[in-house]
């Protein structure tokens, strides 16, 4: 974390994105131990010490991200030993990287569920029958492929009306079209999307039988589903602050972005259009098959945390569903 002092306002379980922790470790500069917010339930380092996760603080973070952003992404070790140097370097050396690893796997919910009453409640889904019925009359039902889901992509469904159900991420097309839904979500995950193709073969089936809307990760699934490949970017997305430009409007979002993978387009057919591009690298933001109700983007929407000027997206992949369905 890059901003200086880290942990006064502590933590609570209302704002929590997903079930666990999924963080190897976690590196600030100073660390308030004695935290102030009303809603708070503990501090960041017993949340921390509850799910296991390694904590280090007075690291000079902005030092570190400076190095990043000169040299590129790299391998890291942590340690409270540094008498040896040269074999902590050859640790962190010989760690496995991102590329080629299906870390999806490691994040994934092990059940399917829906999410009611701001909380995830199990549901049970079969090849040929699910547990849920059909979707109440005027209630538009969405099968999530959680990659790596955070729960406010949840909240805002159901704040809008829907029922979303989420699914592991070795869900097959006839345990999702078993629900009865009206749309597919592919949600953002973590590692190499070329590592995914049992996700991007599902994907593929769904292709047109449902209007599908993906997000960071889910984007790059569907653009591998679309006949585009991915390429690992020297220098991530991450931050609030990214600009990203509506090709069809000319509109300017300040979008939240992380992730360091990227889609190539020079593979996507005819049928397909770049919506959205980033405007310090000009990397693809965005992607649209409109003849078949599918489209994602590569930043993240939701606005947990970050800015709220894309949260219309959602709306468009409802409306999406509507007129597929007329």
């Amino acid at each position: 974390m890059t901003y200086p002092l880290i942990g006064n306002y502590g933590v609570n379980s209302e704002d929590i994105e997903s079930s666990t922790i999924h963080l190897e470790a976690f590196v600030i500069r100073e660390y308030e131990a004695e935290y102030s917010n009303w809603r708070a339930e503990e501090s960041l380092r017993e949340y921390l010490v509850r799910h296991g996760v390694l904590g280090i603080h007075q690291v000079d973070t902005r030092a570190i991200t400076r190095h990043i952003r000169l040299k590129g992404a790299m391998k890291a070790v942590i340690s409270t030993d540094v008498s040896d140097t040269a074999t902590l370097v050859e640790k962190a050396r010989s760690a496995p990287g991102l590329e080629g690893r299906d870390l999806v796997k490691e994040v994934t919910t092990k059940n399917p569920y829906t999410w009611k009453d701001d909380r995830p409640l199990d549901v049970v889904v079969s090849k040929r029958m699910a547990d849920v019925g059909p979707p109440p009359k005027g209630t538009i039902r969405v099968a999530c492929i959680d990659c790596g889901l955070k729960y406010n992509q949840l909240r805002i469904f159901t704040k809008k009306g829907v029922e979303p159900i989420v699914f592991p991420c070795t869900v097959t097309p006839d345990e999702i079209l078993a629900v009865s839904p009206h749309g597919c979500f592919v949600s953002n995950g973590p590692g190499d999307p070329a590592a995914l193709p049992y996700i991007v073969d599902t994907v593929k089936s769904l292709l047109g039988k449902l209007p599908i809307f993906g997000i960071c990760l889910g984007h790059q699934i569907l653009g591998q589903a679309l006949g585009a490949s991915t390429y690992k970017l020297k220098f991530g997305h991450h931050g609030a602050n990214q600009p990203v430009k509506d090709l069809s409007t000319g509109k300017i979002e300040i979008t939240s972005q992380n992730h360091g993978f990227a889609v190539d387009q020079s593979a996507l057919g005819e049928d397909v259009r770049v919506t959205h591009i980033n405007l310090n690298d000009s990397t693809v933001e965005g992607i649209e098959a409109p003849d078949i109700s599918a489209f994602s983007v590569q930043y993240h929407p939701e606005n947990a945390p970050g800015p709220h000027d894309s949260e219309y997206l959602f709306d468009r992949f409802l409306k999406k569903i509507r007129s597929f369905w007329e």
